[in-house]
C-alpha cells in the first residue's frame, strides 16, 4: 500500500509543477511594441479618413446652401422686375431730385448710373396704411448690384429719400431695352432724345409724357450665372 500511495503522490506533484510552471507564461503574454505601432497607424488612417470624408460633406453643405441662397435671390429679384413692370401706368410725376418738373411715365436717359425710372400701381397695403397704391420707381447700377429706389408717393416733397433694396449682388452689367409702338424696334432710351431734352412745365404735359412702350427687355449680366434675358409686355 504504501509504494502505491508514493507513486501516486508523486504523479500529484508532477502534475502540480506543470501546471504552476505554465501559469506564468499565460500571464505574461501581452502586445509586442510593434503590434501596439501598428494598431496605432491603422487608428490614424482611420480617423484620417473619417475626418477628411466629413470635411468634405461640410464644404458639399456649405456650397449648396450657399448655391440655394443665390438661386432664390435671383428668383426673388425677378419676380420684382416683373411685377412692377406689370403695373406701369402712363402718370408722369415730379422730378424730386431737380426743381421739381414733370418727368415721363416711363423714363430711361442712359444718364449716370440710372437704368430705369418708371410710375406703377397696384401697391398692395396689407396693414391698411394711409398711403397711395401708386409709387415711383428707380432701378439703378451700383458697385455691382441692381437696386431698386421707390418712394412713398409718385410726387413727393423735394429731395425726399427713397426707400432701397438690393435686387442682385454680383452683377456684370444691366441693360435695358424698350419696343417703340411706333416704329416697331427696340431703342434704349425712352420717350425720344426730343422728348427728354430740357425741362418739360406742367402745362406742356402731352401724350409724349405719358407714352408707355409695347414691351421692355431686361438683360442682366452675373458673374456666375452669366446672361438672364427677360422681356415683359407692357399693358396698354
Amino acid at each position: 500500500r504504501q509504494p502505491r500511495q508514493s507513486g501516486q503522490s508523486r504523479r500529484r506533484r508532477r502534475w502540480r509543477s506543470q501546471s504552476t510552471g505554465a501559469r506564468p507564461m499565460m500571464q505574461a503574454r501581452g502586445f509586442t511594441l510593434i503590434e501596439v505601432m501598428i494598431a496605432l497607424f491603422i487608428a490614424a488612417v482611420m480617423f484620417a479618413i473619417g475626418y477628411g470624408a466629413l470635411n468634405q460633406a461640410l464644404r458639399d453643405r456649405d456650397g449648396l446652401n450657399a448655391s440655394q441662397q443665390r438661386v432664390t435671390e435671383i428668383q426673388r429679384g425677378m419676380r420684382v422686375v416683373a411685377q412692377d413692370l406689370a403695373q406701369i401706368i402712363a402718370r408722369p410725376a415730379r422730378d424730386i431730385e431737380g426743381a421739381g418738373e414733370l418727368q415721363p411715365a416711363v423714363l430711361a436717359a442712359g444718364s449716370d448710373n440710372t437704368l430705369l425710372t418708371f410710375s406703377r400701381a397696384g401697391w398692395s397695403n396689407p396693414a391698411g396704411v394711409q398711403r397711395p397704391a401708386e409709387q415711383r420707381v428707380r432701378y439703378r447700377f451700383i458697385d455691382g448690384a441692381l437696386v431698386r429706389h421707390h418712394w412713398l408717393s409718385l410726387d413727393p416733397a423735394l429731395n425726399s429719400e427713397p426707400r432701397e433694396r438690393v435686387l442682385f449682388t454680383r452683377v456684370k452689367s444691366v441693360e435695358v431695352r424698350f419696343l417703340d409702338p411706333a416704329s416697331r424696334t427696340w431703342r434704349t432710351e425712352w420717350p425720344s432724345a426730343l422728348a427728354t431734352a430740357g425741362p418739360v412745365a406742367p402745362m406742356n404735359v402731352d401724350e409724349l409724357l405719358r407714352t408707355r412702350p409695347m414691351a421692355i427687355e431686361f438683360s442682366v449680366v452675373l458673374e456666375d450665372w452669366g446672361r438672364l434675358v427677360r422681356v415683359f409686355e407692357i399693358p396698354t
